[in-house]
């Protein structure tokens, strides 16, 4: 069938689709992951002042970011009492802190006598209480004033009225997650199919071996949704092609906050331009050491699946021998509203999260977790504090992370500082998006438009 007999957003890359390759691996594979679950949402322009106004940017502080669940830490980041993470999202900052009950609450970051921030922006630590730096009223972890210096001169305070406000808390896979509304829905339903999907995946079953954290010159929707699409890769990550089928990713839609693409490694794209041999495909792996070779009777992805089941296994002392092929190698990036990014695969485990920086319309900050398989019947290690490179600093700097994978995130952010200067440059209002590809960026501007039309 020709492409101009097709409606809107049916269209295709030739070659096998993400689905057929999955099912064609060499173990069963979760129901989840070969679930199609498209959507056609139009073809309008997106204008870009919703990137560059100062207008938006301050409805986004008002009617968005006090609305929404979003992960403000991991369990690991405050195991015992008295551990504290201040969660920061544009001028918004909160407390996390796990009380002498062990439980989880969150604060609004506010003295409530003068208004001076209890403990600083992005820090982190260990404390007694929370006291204030500049006249030292004083808050325990759970919130109630247990200390007003002079109080004789406050009868109309009374310390029982004076507990912190306290902001909503709700833990999944891990996370603390935290919503300055209210009136909020229950997590549970906030995260649509998420619970349902990754209970194949219990993020509670991993640990944060790395944290990453890098300030990104675009605005925060810009540079996430650099990752929600794998038509890039063409031109961004073209070495890429030549194990990874990129143009054929599929991309699935599953409700207004959750949306999700697979795209498969160890099978060349069909725009590689030259013949693979599945030697060649392996050899092309960056995630694959120099010098292996793909068995007689074995494909290169099969072969992969296998190499990184043995390898992870090993370093953490786990047993993958009964996850596919496609958990073990490619790339299942799920989204939910507004910022947050969930790889459920092993080899690529990694935690998304952009946000504002600050006050700033231009620049965001990007927090990059990677999560590690737990060693079954142990607690997982206090989370790593977050290792902070600068705007022009390589991700290849950064310890812990394999050098060609920190070339991705190089590539990745490259067009950034670009983009967001066209954005005003430019004559042509808004950005013209592909109707299958480029899907879940329509999904986001979609979902954040009822949020500021609420």
């Amino acid at each position: 069938m020709s492409t101009q007999a097709l409606k809107p957003g049916e269209a295709r890359n030739p070659g096998p689709s993400t689905r057929e390759t999955i099912l064609d691996d060499s173990r069963p594979v979760p129901e989840v992951l070969t679930t199609e679950s498209y959507t056609y949402m139009g073809s309008e322009d997106i204008d870009y002042s919703v990137y560059t106004s100062r207008e938006v940017f301050d409805a986004e502080m008002e009617k968005l970011w006090p609305k929404v669940w979003q992960w403000g830490c991991r369990e690991e980041h405050i195991p015992e009492p008295g551990d504290y993470m201040v969660y920061d999202v544009g001028y918004h900052s909160i407390l996390v802190v796990r009380t002498e009950d062990r439980s989880v609450k969150a604060y609004y970051n506010s003295c409530l006598h003068r208004g001076t921030q209890l403990k600083p922006s992005d820090s982190d630590g260990m404390t007694d209480n929370f006291r204030c730096p500049y006249h030292g009223w004083t808050w325990s972890l759970e919130g109630d004033l247990v200390d007003l210096p002079c109080d004789w001169d406050f009868p109309h305070v009374s310390k029982s009225e004076f507990n912190l406000p306290e902001v909503q808390v709700a833990i999944w896979g891990g996370f603390v997650f935290i919503n300055m509304d209210e009136d909020a829905m229950p997590l549970e339903e906030y995260l649509e199919v998420l619970p349902e999907h990754f209970e194949n995946w219990p993020l509670s079953a991993r640990f944060t071996s790395l944290h990453v954290q890098k300030v990104l010159p675009a605005n925060w929707k810009a540079s996430q949704e650099a990752f929600v699409e794998a038509y890039h890769s063409f031109e961004t990550h073209p070495q890429a092609l030549a194990f990874a089928q990129n143009n054929n990713a599929q991309y699935d839609i599953f409700g207004e906050r959750t949306h999700r693409f697979v795209h498969t490694f160890g099978v060349a794209d069909i725009a590689w331009p030259e013949k693979q041999s599945e030697q060649d495909i392996l050899d092309a792996m960056p995630s694959i050491p120099d010098g292996e070779k793909v068995p007689e009777g074995m494909t290169a992805r099969q072969f992969a699946a296998e190499f990184q089941r043995k390898a992870v296994g090993e370093m953490f002392d786990v047993d993958l021998s009964q996850r596919s092929d496609s958990e073990m190698l490619d790339s299942i990036e799920y989204h939910l509203f507004p910022n947050m990014f969930l790889f459920p695969g092993v080899a690529l485990p990694m935690i998304y999260r952009f946000r504002p920086n600050g006050d700033d319309v231009d620049s965001s900050i990007f927090d990059l977790l990677f999560l590690r398989p737990l060693t079954p019947g142990e607690e997982p290690p206090e989370a790593p504090e977050a290792y902070k490179i600068g705007i022009d600093e390589s991700y290849e700097t950064v310890p812990g992370i394999e050098k060609w994978l920190g070339h991705i995130y190089d590539q990745d952010t490259a067009n950034l500082d670009m983009q967001q200067k066209g954005f005003k440059a430019t004559k042509k209002p808004g950005q013209t998006l592909g109707n299958y590809q480029e899907v879940r960026v329509r999904r986001l501007h979609m979902t954040l438009h009822q949020y500021l039309n609420a």
